[in-house]
């Protein structure tokens, strides 16, 4: 059995991998490298092969601390630094990954706070309204009761996030006020599982 790939690189990126494939004792071709390594190649080729392997981990690992140190300072700096969450959209401004509100969902998000918000809703019934406006989410799901609570949750609308367990005061576009979503969580830490009817369970009423 033959493996033909471009360079290391292209191949394996950790030593996990590394090991994977050089279990399967097959050969592998690497064009760019104009190398061919197999069981029959000498130890002087497959030392050479393994210091490319450890300089691809290198470079992956160091890609990474670049990349979450460019989140962080992103979130210093006041803006989600991920993918939008539902009723925002990613777009570039001046070079920069921003969010901005969606013109279809925007207002729809604000609609589920406002409603919760009175007491009258309840999550299965916020998840219907959804449904019949023909809100969903980012990848075009149906919102249920599990999603909506995440929506209720989530600070990002109404100006601040949480990155690496830090708070940030967010400069992207708020969807609702502070006061609105702290009346929305307090209603939602303060709701209980109705008592069934008949036999008594125990802690009834006391899990949600």
């Amino acid at each position: 059995p033959v493996v033909l790939v471009e360079k290391t690189d292209r191949l394996y990126r950790n030593l996990k991998d590394w090991i994977s494939v050089d279990a399967l004792t097959v050969a592998v071709h690497l064009v760019k490298e104009g190398v061919v390594l197999s069981e029959d190649s000498r130890s002087s080729e497959k030392f050479i092969h393994g210091i490319k392997v450890l300089m691809a981990k290198n470079y992956v690992d160091n890609l990474s601390e670049e990349v979450k140190k460019g989140l962080n300072q992103k979130a210093s700096d006041g803006h989600w630094p991920s993918a939008a969450p539902v009723g925002y959209v990613n777009r570039r401004e001046n070079g920069r990954g921003r969010i901005a509100l969606d013109p279809d969902k925007a207002m729809l998000i604000r609609s589920l706070f406002e409603l919760y918000d009175t007491g009258d809703w309840s999550l299965q019934k916020l998840s219907r309204y959804a449904k019949e406006v023909g809100l969903r989410g980012g990848r075009g799901g149906q919102l249920y009761a599990s999603s909506i609570r995440t929506v209720l949750r989530n600070p990002l609308y109404a100006g601040k996030f949480y990155w690496s367990d830090e708070l940030y005061e967010g400069k992207d576009p708020k969807l609702i006020s502070w006061e609105l979503f702290m009346r929305v969580q307090d209603r939602m830490d303060g709701n209980t599982v109705a008592r069934p009817r008949g036999r008594e369970f125990a802690y009834s009423g006391l899990i949600t």
